[in-house]
């Protein structure tokens, strides 16, 4: 007697899903100074085929990006998500400034963690939510932007993320621009409990216009995901850093 192979069942046991990082310079172009363009953002996110977006630098209603912008909302609009997630970081301009998930599928158990700030910086953010794949398979997402002012300072927020991140039993995966080197202690500490999606030499993510170092990254943990493809996105125009892609395998 032959084997009977069910196909439907194992796509639905193994879910590859696209995840984007990207800072987005509050949808300036470094070469026009003022301007807002939110549509060549949003077809950058559409064209890469992402599932799963964290951005840094996200304004809503504040007077540099438009007072009654909520740039989160309009960019998973005009991109095609679903669902997402604003994180602010910080009062600004009479609006708020931060980080955001965006997700084509459904979200839950959003939160804002503050994260320490002993040089009294930027004050920064861990935004985390929960992503449901399918019926049997949620992961967490968590996204990210620390501080670049003080060595001190980042590493001191990336022991207090590790800690959060390191106690959660699902599959994580946490993007950002984490504001440091590969070689980094704080990039060294977190390598510890997270793999990055750039399995050998990570191509530089910074700036977009001049690229010299590579700071933004996609990482990941847990026994049920596997990285299958990393990219980063030479897309110099619309901010100063590149997009960081990643595809992944995730097995419920």
């Amino acid at each position: 007697m032959g084997t009977i192979y069910n196909m439907k069942a194992q796509e639905k046991a193994n879910s590859e899903v696209v995840v984007l990082s990207y800072n987005i310079h509050h949808a300036n172009p470094p070469s026009q100074p003022k301007v807002i363009n939110l549509d060549t953002i949003a077809a950058i996110i559409k064209n890469s085929n992402a599932d799963i977006v964290g951005l840094q630098e996200v304004g809503v209603y504040t007077e540099r990006s438009g007072k009654k912008l909520h740039m989160a909302k309009v960019l998973a609009e005009k991109a095609g998500f679903e669902y997402w997630y604003f994180s602010k970081s910080i009062d600004f301009q009479g609006g708020a400034y931060g980080t955001a998930i965006l997700s084509k599928f459904p979200i839950s158990d959003t939160i804002t963690r503050k994260l320490p700030n002993p040089k009294n910086a930027e004050p920064r953010t861990l935004s985390m939510v929960n992503i449901h794949i399918n019926d049997k398979l949620t992961i967490k997402m968590a996204n990210t932007h620390l501080d670049y002012t003080d060595a001190s300072n980042n590493f001191a927020q990336v022991l207090d993320l590790r800690k959060i991140l390191a106690e959660e039993n699902r599959p994580v995966i946490l993007t950002g621009d984490f504001n440091t080197v590969p070689k980094s202690q704080s990039m060294k500490y977190l390598f510890e409990v997270f793999s990055a999606s750039c399995t050998q030499t990570c191509d530089f993510t910074s700036s977009a216009q001049q690229p010299e170092s590579t700071i933004d990254y996609i990482l990941y943990k847990g026994d049920t995901i596997e990285v299958l493809e990393h990219q980063v996105l030479k897309e110099a125009f619309a901010s100063d850093h590149f997009p960081v892609k990643a595809r992944f395998l995730l097995s419920n």
